[in-house]
């Protein structure tokens, strides 16, 4: 595990100092297209040298959540960050990168499961864009699965299940993202409004269980086995799937402004986003516990809760005066990308802990959901801040 200290601020790079003077903008249109592509590129490219971050299953198998060539949540988040880089520029180089990963993904085929399922998102968007019609049956098939095949838990949720584990009637955070918002837009997309409507189910079931009603923020999960949100940690990149995945899945639906879910969910939002900007390092960054000063700060994170919150207020789910609370966010992002373009403090794939200290424990490395998460909220800031 990489060792860092969260009671020393990180310096902030001079390359970058000439974009914190001006404090209106945090940086131009051509400087955050520079620090996207590298990202993009330090993404393609993140291998595990040493062997230390494969995910092995019981089976034999050997899972590479850390590079580019496999297929895990990891590489979902990646591609819907650049697919949102181009969806705004229309970068060529951008659109190749995912169309390449999925020829390739396509040809070896993987096992059905709440991660998996993440990059179908992005492969809707490309079938929205292409009409690409044999994208059909990929999007089909996974759908038709996370409709009427996942395992759900007692009272109709979906139960996290991955490559390692069955988590047996466990709800967790991270399955709004990886799973929901994908059959959302491949229900809208290919006119099943009943996979819109188990989504918006999947939404405020989630919400019953794992929203602290005390502070606002979210617990990393539930189970239904002793009915306890386990270690009761309120985990940061847990809780950034939540500030990135409301507005989306709000924005998807387009819902009217008097809609009782929208207004549900846009309050879940504001709750968390009120309880986050009180939580805030004065680095712009936030700890990997919200709410614990002595866990380390954590970038992926601080990413994700700058997306959600930028777009939130975009959007007019948040108030303008929570841009300040993301920009500084942005601040700290641009802070921490290397000269050879990897976001650091970035924490690895985290699994559900047993205590709180399990949490201190998870080791610091790059990872394409790092990367991803960065461009992801550069690209939102591009949209209205330049």
């Amino acid at each position: 595990m990489e060792q860092w200290n969260p009671m020393v601020q990180k310096a902030w790079p001079v390359k970058h100092s000439a974009l914190l003077r001006a404090p209106e903008r945090v940086a131009t249109r051509n400087e955050i297209d520079d620090l996207v592509h590298r990202l993009t590129d330090n993404l393609v490219h993140i291998t595990d040298e040493t062997g230390q971050f494969l995910l092995r299953l019981d089976d034999g198998r050997v899972i590479d959540t850390k590079g580019w060539a496999g297929w895990e949540w990891t590489h979902g988040v990646g591609l819907y960050g650049i697919w949102q880089y181009y969806d705004q520029t229309g970068d060529e180089a951008t659109r190749q990168i995912i169309d390449d990963w999925f020829t390739a993904r396509f040809a070896e085929g993987t096992t059905k499961n709440v991660n998996t399922m993440a990059p179908f998102l992005t492969l809707a968007y490309r079938y929205e864009e292409t009409r690409d019609r044999t994208l059909l049956p990929w999007l089909d098939a996974w759908a038709e699965w996370a409709m009427r095949d996942m395992p759900r838990t007692p009272h109709g949720g979906m139960q996290h299940l991955t490559l390692a584990e069955e988590n047996h009637h466990q709800l967790w955070d991270d399955t709004l993202m990886m799973t929901v918002l994908p059959l959302t837009k491949i229900g809208l997309l290919l006119d099943r409004p009943a996979y819109v409507q188990e989504a918006t189910f999947q939404f405020l079931t989630h919400v019953a269980y794992l929203m602290d009603r005390e502070t606002g923020l979210w617990f990393h999960g539930w189970t239904f086995e002793g009915r306890h949100n386990f270690a009761r940690a309120r985990w940061a990149r847990g809780n950034s799937w939540l500030t990135m995945v409301i507005p989306d899945f709000l924005e998807l639906l387009d819902l009217p402004e008097g809609d009782p879910v929208r207004r549900f969910l846009i309050e879940v939002l504001q709750a968390q986003v009120e309880a986050l900007a009180d939580l805030q390092d004065d680095s712009g960054l936030w700890h990997t516990l919200l709410d614990d000063p002595e866990s380390y700060l954590e970038a992926s994170a601080t990413a994700g809760f700058a997306y959600g919150i930028l777009k939130g207020v975009r959007k007019g789910y948040l108030d303008k005066r929570f841009a300040a609370v993301g920009e500084k966010a942005i601040r700290a992002i641009i802070a921490n990308v290397s000269d050879d373009g990897e976001l650091q403090q970035v924490s690895f794939g985290t699994g559900m802990g047993p205590s709180l200290d399990f949490y201190h424990q998870i080791p610091l490395t790059s990872m394409p959901y790092g990367q991803a998460m960065a461009i992801l909220c550069l690209a939102e800031y591009r949209r209205t801040y330049y």
